[in-house]
């Protein structure tokens, strides 16, 4: 089998208990050792706080892992050949026995098919600036019954154009108490959303309703990190970073980790401070929303949401 899912996952799912999927590219792109492994520790243990038991999903020696222990937590946090694994090229970093990090579309990919409901990320992908360069991050939130909780669309993207895609394929996108699209590491953009949530109860309804109605789709949550950058200093190092970018002929998926580390130069580091910060607080509301979930059974009628 090419997916395995870890015995306490496969447990704590069968007794209804909370779980929260959480990705594994942060740790085999996202920072420098041995930060890596420490924030992988960090967000498990904040899932954990919070009342639900965390499921870190990677690529180990050709499987797919929901629920990655220390000892392969450490693998791909050290090893020196990790593949960062979408959709597209999962089969083949399975085939030839990889190591790989996870991206929001492959993580929601094991969540769903282990049955967990609840995904903590920072950032989706979705729509760049580059005609017909779409994340499969898009498709994957179309076909996986979960909710996302993320602090919106990583910041080098098109928010707008992604927020369009994202209705067209049916995906809901809600507010995590406020009314507007979060903005990664600017808290919010002008985006208005069609509906918000004030607690994560409330969230849970969302995924309920939208099951219940038998709808494919996950959910959205779009959670607005607590302090981030100002807008125009934000704006005035990304066009910097992608000129830049340019410049070096950086294209494909090459683009937004070049971007993503850019921008921590140009900024001294504030950009990866708020995503640090991010990541762990939408990994504290996953966990609620995971908690209020298991809570209550599925329900038929369709929850009402306040707006």
């Amino acid at each position: 089998m090419s997916l395995r899912i870890a015995p306490p996952i496969r447990e704590a799912l069968r007794l209804g208990r909370p779980v929260v999927a959480l990705e594994s590219t942060v740790v085999t792109h996202g920072l420098p050792r041995p930060q890596n492994l420490t924030l992988a520790h960090r967000l498990e243990a904040v899932v954990r706080e919070g009342g639900a038991l965390p499921a870190t999903v990677g690529v180990v020696s050709g499987e797919l892992v929901v629920g990655l222990d220390d000892d392969e937590l450490t693998l791909l946090a050290t090893c020196d050949g990790a593949d960062k694994a979408s959709t597209w090229n999962l089969a083949a970093v399975i085939a030839r026995r990889g190591h790989a990090g996870t991206t929001v579309a492959t993580t929601l990919h094991g969540a769903a098919a282990a049955g967990i409901g609840v995904f903590a990320t920072g950032g989706i992908g979705g729509v760049h600036d580059h005609p017909f360069d779409e994340s499969a991050d898009l498709q994957a939130l179309a076909g996986a019954s979960l909710v996302t909780v993320c602090a919106g669309p990583k910041s080098i993207l098109d928010a707008a154009a992604t927020l369009e895609r994202l209705e067209t394929l049916g995906v809901p996108v809600i507010g995590y108490r406020s009314d507007r699209l979060a903005g990664f590491v600017v808290p919010q953009t002008e985006l208005p959303l069609a509906a918000r949530v004030d607690a994560p109860s409330q969230a849970a309804d969302v995924l309920r309703a939208q099951r219940d109605l038998g709808l494919s789709a996950g959910v959205v949550l779009s959670n607005p990190v607590s302090r981030g950058v100002d807008p125009a200093r934000f704006d005035a190092w990304l066009a910097r970073a992608r000129h830049d970018a340019g410049r070096q002929g950086v294209r494909g998926r090459d683009t937004t980790p070049f971007l993503l580390a850019r921008l921590a130069e140009l900024s001294d580091g504030a950009t990866m401070d708020v995503n640090l910060r991010l990541l762990e607080e939408n990994a504290r509301l996953a966990a609620a929303v995971a908690v209020s979930l298991a809570a209550a059974p599925a329900r038929n009628e369709v929850a009402e949401v306040p707006t």
